[in-house]
């Protein structure tokens, strides 16, 4: 297969190496038309927006994913495999699993534990351990550093199961440390190693979990914005 695929109607050569990956594709649209000089939607297939301009003079693109790792890892795979892209970077939004993050707390993923069969696929030997690429995460921090912008290097939790049927489910994850659950960043992972491709999950925390705190949907579409802006100025940091 090759450019244009089922799910992006791009032509080869309209992303950027590096792509930011929201799952929300509104929220794609609104990086593209705040941050990004020049924005050019590149695709619009089954809504799932993405752009491509410049960062202070530097080529970037925004790709919609959808939500949970099937539909992340279509658009990931796609753009490592057909469209050339060498750095995927998740904004997303993640729910607190430890008591001392709060609302807003910017999470990087530096490991993605899962209860995804994504990686049977690859019939290894073993459990592989989805983790991020090292030089995006330095360049993340040095971002928030910039910004004098804390943020919280640890390891993640991406479920395949929104609503749990066990509730208290998620608390075996807290005694291993798990700092959030989201829903994308192992698959992420998995397609960038095995493109030897880069990439990184980088998250908001718009929930809670324990404390029933939640942020509303237009909301998570608009205010992430410290992220956003960290995210974009990795583009800046040699």
């Amino acid at each position: 297969m090759s450019a244009p695929t089922p799910h992006i109607t791009a032509k080869p050569g309209d992303y950027a190496k590096t792509v930011l990956m929201p799952g929300d594709p509104l929220r794609a649209k609104f990086i593209a038309e705040n941050y990004l000089e020049n924005p050019k939607c590149v695709n619009k297939v089954r809504g799932m927006l993405g752009y491509t301009g410049t960062y202070n003079g530097k080529p970037v693109s925004v790709q919609g994913s959808g939500m949970g790792i099937p539909s992340a890892a279509i658009y990931s795979y796609e753009l490592y495999n057909f469209y050339g892209v060498e750095n995927i970077i998740r904004v997303g939004s993640a729910g607190a699993l430890d008591l001392n993050l709060k609302m807003g707390d910017i999470v990087l993923g530096m490991g993605a534990c899962t209860d995804s069969d994504y990686a049977k696929q690859y019939k290894l030997p073993g459990t592989f351990a989805p983790i991020a690429s090292y030089g995006l995460l330095r360049k993340a921090q040095d971002a928030a550093d910039y910004y004098n912008r804390k943020v919280i290097v640890g390891n993640l939790l991406s479920t395949d199961i929104f609503y749990q049927d066990e509730s208290s489910a998620l608390k075996y994850w807290v005694k291993m440390g798990i700092l959030a659950v989201e829903m994308e960043a192992a698959g992420l992972y998995m397609n960038a190693a095995r493109a030897g491709k880069q990439a990184l999950c980088m998250c908001t925390i718009s929930d809670v979990i324990f404390t029933d705190q939640s942020m509303p949907a237009n909301q998570r579409e608009k205010s992430l914005t410290d992220m956003m802006e960290i995210a974009l100025t990795m583009l800046l940091v040699d």
